[in-house]
């Protein structure tokens, strides 16, 4: 895992991969579809095997944060996790 820096304060970052064990679970995509709770165009869909399609989500202090294609998983010191989209991560994190 790459350790990154943002503004004052340092976070542990990894992109997300699925079959890696890095979410906290799934929501079938009917359910995201059915409860209409955002845009889902970008979320990572993963077809079991009995063909239902899931998306993977982490559970963070204000609910489930679904991951989206290329978002990067969050870790800062205290192990609070969260989502961040691979579009806002370059401008908020460095390589260090």
């Amino acid at each position: 895992m790459k350790l990154y820096e943002r503004i004052s304060f340092e976070v542990h970052a990894e992109q997300y991969e699925p079959g890696m064990g890095m979410e906290d679970g799934f929501e079938t995509w009917t359910d995201i579809i059915t409860h209409g709770w955002f845009t889902t165009d970008l979320l990572v869909k993963i077809e079991r095997e009995d063909g239902t399609i899931v998306c993977p989500y982490i559970t963070t202090k204000r609910g489930r944060s679904f991951i989206g294609e290329g978002d990067y998983i969050i870790t800062e010191g205290d192990g609070e996790r969260h989502v961040c989209g691979k579009h806002k991560f370059y401008g908020r994190f460095r390589e260090i």
